[in-house]
């Protein structure tokens, strides 16, 4: 897309995916004409996932392995450009979530986790609103 060319950028828990999420932020920002506004809802950690969790392709596959740190997320994003970088809302996942999960499940039996440490792990994981304005 060429520069300043968008009004608005929309991302609905894709850039989490993404290996190289400060490029993603950087193409969003030069895209956007100036004033334009992103505004995003990903998933991301309170705190840093076991090992196991962050090399599983299950993890990747349902959105988790490949999360960043809600605070180096959002330092992302400012570092990209972006000003009024705001979280609109945050929500936990309930452990029910991952244990009903079929993705969840599968890391879950994969792995043999106990009861706790997949609790550990759900009150790791948030999603995010944000937005940012160039």
């Amino acid at each position: 897309m060429a520069d300043n060319s968008v009004d608005v950028i929309i991302s609905n828990c894709v850039i989490n995916l993404a290996p190289d999420k400060s490029r993603v932020f950087k193409e969003a920002f030069r895209v956007l004409k100036p004033g334009g506004r992103l505004m995003i809802s990903d998933i991301v950690l309170l705190k840093e996932l076991p090992e196991s969790i962050r090399e599983s392709i299950e993890a990747y596959i349902g959105c988790v392995a490949g999360a960043m740190i809600r605070d180096e997320y959002l330092k992302t994003i400012k570092n990209a450009g972006f000003k009024d970088v705001r979280v609109l809302e945050e929500t936990n996942f309930p452990v029910e979530f991952l244990a009903n999960d079929p993705v969840g499940k599968g890391i879950i039996e994969k792995l043999k986790m106990p009861i706790e440490a997949v609790k550990d792990i759900a009150e790791s994981i948030i999603s995010i609103r944000v937005q940012g304005r160039k």
